[in-house]
């Protein structure tokens, strides 16, 4: 983990954070390898349907010197649903540091596996870090179609 990234759970006040980071990494970093329309479409949050979403499962907060930088969360089967860092922090430990928690507690719960959909930005991080490819997909979203990746890392 780098120096100065903190990881703690999420906590509903953590809700518009959560957001701004989301939209910033979409908007911000995968606006690299996806298109306007794609990144408004995917981009687009209803916040009351927001805070449900990340109350369902254990999702976490890393924090750079305090600052919220990004999100992650892990569903009881192990789908990670979403992994998120904010552009300003990329590159700063951020990702490692929240899937360091998701695997600790994947462990935990003596998970087989930890499976994704990544999008091509993320794609590279989740492989340095162990996860294979389990095949390309393209999904409908918004109206706007997206090619991801279902990957997996195996944990035993």
């Amino acid at each position: 983990m780098s120096v100065g990234v903190t990881v703690r759970r999420y906590r509903p006040r953590d809700l518009d954070s959560t957001i701004a980071i989301y939209q910033s990494a979409i908007r911000d970093v995968a606006s690299r390898d996806y298109d306007p329309v794609q990144v408004a479409g995917w981009s687009a949050v209803d916040r009351d349907e927001w805070e449900p979403w990340r109350l369902r499962c254990p999702t976490w907060i890393a924090e750079v010197d305090g600052a919220p930088a990004g999100f992650s969360d892990l569903e009881p089967d192990g789908h990670l649903d979403m992994m998120f860092v904010h552009g300003r922090f990329q590159g700063r430990g951020v990702a490692t540091a929240l899937l360091n928690e998701v695997e600790s507690l994947a462990r935990r719960l003596c998970l087989a596996r930890i499976f994704t959909e990544a999008s091509i930005t993320a794609r590279p991080f989740f492989e340095r870090r162990g996860f294979t490819v389990i095949a390309p997909q393209v999904l409908e979203f918004e109206g706007v179609t997206f090619k991801n990746y279902r990957m997996e890392k195996l944990l035993r």
